[in-house]
């Protein structure tokens, strides 16, 4: 009886030991859990990236995936043994964190096999590794190779892939050599970075998703983010920075040395999911008239406090305005748009009074014969309108009173992408989303109703309006 008791001992304490070692299985499972890693590995698009500033999670979140996939434990994706490689900027950083990072979340009795580039087998994580084999839950195995960006575009040619994963900012030539490698057998890659480089093809290319690739999914982390972060020492590292040093190492965004012009812009609040407005907050159309360039155009409604939203979106380019105008027409149908006298309202820039190249008449005339009203009068006044989108972002207590359609990708895009440049000037290079909406916004008056004590009829509408926006 006690030899048994002796070794059932043993057998808790070998489970408790293992436990202990077994860091995968502590990830994000007790009671702080980290959100916006979790929609990381949620997401099954082809190409996640992470923009997170410094110690926010974004590394933790990658080697997981990577350990998760080779183990063949998801729990959100299609199991089965795998060939991945995890891609550093250097020998040497591949080993002070993202080798270490895996490492740390694979237990030692997963390990097949350890081949290393530098150094013993028996101290890895002191060394260079080359590859891993992972014991897989299948009986067979996985491999994780490492690569550095480094060696060059050359070393990474040649092999079929399931997954790579990114750890920082990849040269853009490297980038698609790897999307090469997982083409065949249709995988996919993740990229987990500190955007310190300012506007590079990572920033055109998958942050601002200029090619409106289906596939590619992005998301930004931040220390307020990270559960596992002291707030205390949030709140000392955040006033030791400059402002431009917190918005890259703190808030992971992009940085140009003039600036965003709306740095105000904030995709988590302002960008929202589509709703079913009520008729009654219908307000107005915005149209940019390129021809040749983009047109644009969005439909604003206005809920009861002067909130205003953005639902629609046309904007497409090389179109005569008989094609513009069918397709506004369109989205008006969709939306059960109102009409004023038979015909479309709108707001639209005043260079659509000229004439046309291809016509005799101006483009209000073109688009009034195909049943939309256009008002040319606008003020366009650039730096008023500015300021003016500037409190609709944020007022004078940080309030938002301005939400955007997640349906509306190029006014995002544009939001994100416009910067001061010269002489104190925005860039004007893709910003006809941003001069209609201009338009838009300086025909209102920011009116917030004052706050007052509100009947019980006034609460009830109030309840019914912020269940319609959810």
């Amino acid at each position: 009886m006690n030899e048994l008791r002796y070794k059932l001992t043993l057998v808790r304490n070998e489970i408790k030991n293992r436990a202990k070692d077994n860091f995968l299985s502590k990830y994000n499972t007790g009671e702080k859990i980290h959100k916006k890693q979790m929609l990381f590995h949620k997401c099954l698009k082809k190409n996640r990236w992470v923009f997170g500033g410094n110690r926010s999670g974004k590394t933790e979140c990658g080697a997981v995936e990577t350990v998760w996939l080779a183990r063949g434990i998801h729990p959100f994706r299609e199991n089965k043994p795998i060939s991945a490689w995890v891609v550093s900027l250097s020998k040497q950083v591949q080993r002070d964190v993202a080798q270490e990072k895996i490492l740390h979340y694979l237990r030692r009795d997963w390990i097949e096999k350890i081949v290393m580039s530098s150094g013993r087998q028996d101290s890895a994580e002191s060394g260079i590794i080359d590859f891993i084999l992972v014991k897989n839950v299948f009986g067979s195995l996985s491999k994780i190779g490492f690569k550095s960006c480094d060696q060059g575009r050359e070393k990474f040619q040649g092999t079929s892939l399931d997954y790579v994963w990114f750890d920082e900012e990849p040269p853009y030539d490297i980038y698609q050599e790897c999307r090469m490698r997982v083409l065949d057998r249709q995988g996919a890659i993740y990229g987990t970075m500190t955007p310190l480089k300012g506007l590079t093809w990572v920033y055109n290319e998958i942050y601002l998703n200029d090619k409106n690739d289906s596939e590619i999914w992005t998301i930004e982390m931040e220390w307020g983010d990270n559960p596992y972060l002291n707030k205390n020492e949030i709140e000392a590292m955040t006033n030791s920075m400059s402002e431009e040093e917190l918005e890259s190492r703190r808030y992971g965004k992009f940085m140009q040395c003039g600036g965003l012009v709306y740095s105000e812009f904030d995709e988590r609040i302002h960008v929202i999911e589509p709703f079913d407005i009520p008729k009654e907050w219908q307000d107005n159309i915005s149209i940019d008239p390129g021809l040749n360039n983009p047109l644009s155009a969005h439909w604003y409604a206005e809920d009861y406090d002067g909130n205003v939203y953005v639902i629609a979106e046309h904007f497409d380019k090389g179109k005569d305005v008989y094609y513009h105008a069918n397709k506004i027409k369109e989205i008006c149908k969709r939306l059960d748009w109102h009409y004023t006298n038979g015909k479309i309202s709108a707001l639209i820039d005043s260079a659509a009074m000229q004439r046309t190249l291809a016509s005799t008449k101006s483009v209000v005339e073109l688009f009034y014969e195909n049943d939309i009203l256009v008002n040319p009068k606008v003020n366009k006044d650039m730096f008023s309108g500015i300021n003016t989108v500037k409190r609709y972002l944020k007022d004078g207590e940080g309030k938002a009173h301005l939400f955007i359609f997640k349906s509306c990708t190029n006014l995002i895009r544009e939001l994100k992408s416009y910067w001061w440049g010269e002489n104190d000037l925005p860039i004007k290079n893709d910003d006809h989303c941003l001069d209609e909406m201009r338009y838009y916004l300086m025909d209102k008056q920011l009116s917030l109703r004052i706050k007052e004590k509100k009947n019980e009829i006034q609460k009830d509408k109030e309840r019914l309006i912020k269940k319609l926006r959810k």
